[in-house]
């Protein structure tokens, strides 16, 4: 069964204060495993994405699992200085510090439908700067969902207003 209890919660990761929420642990039983690809694929489905975009660097566990499974191309969002060709880059706050991230220019066509798909909803901060490296694309659509969300960080309502979808398995 996938549930809350199948993450390891780890205190002050990467620093102290932060209680990180740990998927590996979900990933380590195959049937919670199972459970929540084939929930988040359903999810997947119901937004008919063209494409879908994986956030470095736990986004990439089922990112692009699912563009397999729909059929479609799948988009890195990496750290800045990752990826190999032009990039844009977008800079973004975390409850930890500041960090950047790119997506190559010719990562996508414009005016697609895109889902954008990470493992924790926290402070809101990758999704958002993620949402700025998309609208160089200008998508017809966007949809954002996640594996769980941690709500006392209201990461929420940091996400723009163009995002169409937003959807998380779990939240607390």
């Amino acid at each position: 069964m996938f549930d809350i209890s199948k993450f390891r919660v780890v205190p002050d990761f990467p620093k102290k204060g932060i209680q990180f929420y740990d998927i590996t642990t979900v990933m380590n039983d195959a049937e919670a495993f199972r459970e929540a690809f084939n929930a988040l694929l359903e999810a997947a489905k119901a937004v008919k994405p063209d494409v879908v975009v994986g956030l470095e660097s736990r986004g990439y566990f089922f990112a692009p699992s699912l563009a397999l499974a729909l059929g479609l191309p799948f988009v890195p969002v990496r750290k800045a200085g990752k990826l190999p060709y032009k990039t844009y880059k977008a800079t973004y706050h975390l409850e930890y510090g500041d960090e950047s991230i790119e997506m190559h220019v010719d990562a996508m066509k414009p005016g697609q439908r895109v889902l954008v798909f990470d493992d924790i909803l926290a402070t809101g901060g990758t999704a958002s700067a993620t949402i700025e490296l998309l609208k160089h694309f200008t998508p017809s659509f966007i949809a954002t969902h996640f594996l769980m969300e941690i709500k006392a960080l209201n990461g929420r309502a940091r996400i723009p207003q163009e995002v169409n979808d937003i959807q998380c398995l779990l939240s607390v």
